[in-house]
């Protein structure tokens, strides 16, 4: 009898554990669907936007950060022409770079270059085009090209309250994982891409303006004509 009671006892305990597990599930499934809501919903009044950036690259072998700054202007992908981004790194050295479509420019001034390549398969400081790329991403998209978990609240440096999400690619990319740090108003205020051998770049937007007039010659890069051009 005693030991019949203890099953009972057992399988009641795993009845809560299990209710409890739906429940969260549940919850969480109802939050991250309101999170892709106002993140669409933002997507589509986006016209142009202007902020400082911050890009942080991580070596977890060497356990080493590379940290760059500088300011960005955007906009977002339209049925008429693709993404343009472009990037005035003024921290620790002066670099620009350009971004539109999967086309990248990166001119290097002290070493009087210019590299040209695409953003999927952009390395260093380049490689920012295609974290910012989640920014203008839509509800759909994402839900069709990820496996997306809410994994939950986070402050972002400077304090921001976000919601955290991870989103696993459904086919192969050049890279294993990313998330976004997403704010009240749905603007993603952070991305991070986890490439397979774990590196990571991690890119904080702040100080942002949006909807100003950016006219599109201004993510043109203007550079000497005998500047030495390199295919990536």
């Amino acid at each position: 009898m005693r030991l019949l009671n203890n099953q009972k006892i057992v399988s009641a305990a795993l009845l809560v554990i299990l209710t409890a597990i739906c429940a969260a599930d549940a919850q969480g499934q109802s939050i991250l669907g309101e999170i892709l809501r106002r993140l669409d919903t933002h997507n589509k009044s986006l016209q142009s936007l202007r902020a400082e950036v911050t890009m942080v690259k991580h070596n977890p072998q060497l356990n080493v950060s590379d940290t760059t700054s500088g300011t960005t202007s955007y906009l977002p992908k339209t049925p008429k022409r693709g993404m343009y981004v472009r990037i005035d790194w003024t921290k620790p050295v002066e670099e620009q770079i350009s971004v539109i479509g999967d086309d990248y420019e990166l001119y290097r001034p002290r070493l009087n270059q210019v590299i040209v390549g695409k953003v999927q398969k952009a390395k260093n400081n380049a490689s920012v085009g295609g974290a910012l790329a989640f920014m203008s991403m839509t509800r759909d998209q994402l839900r069709a090209n990820y496996d997306v978990r809410y994994i939950g609240e986070e402050q972002i440096r400077g304090g921001t309250p976000t919601w955290r999400l991870e989103l696993t690619p459904k086919t192969e990319t050049s890279y294993k994982m990313a998330e976004l740090w997403v704010d009240g108003d749905g603007m993603p205020r952070q991305a991070k891409i986890v490439e397979h051998n774990n590196d990571s770049t991690t890119v904080l937007l702040t100080n942002i303006q949006k909807n100003l007039t950016l006219k599109g010659d201004i993510f043109k890069l203007k550079y000497p004509a005998n500047v030495k051009k390199i295919k990536a």
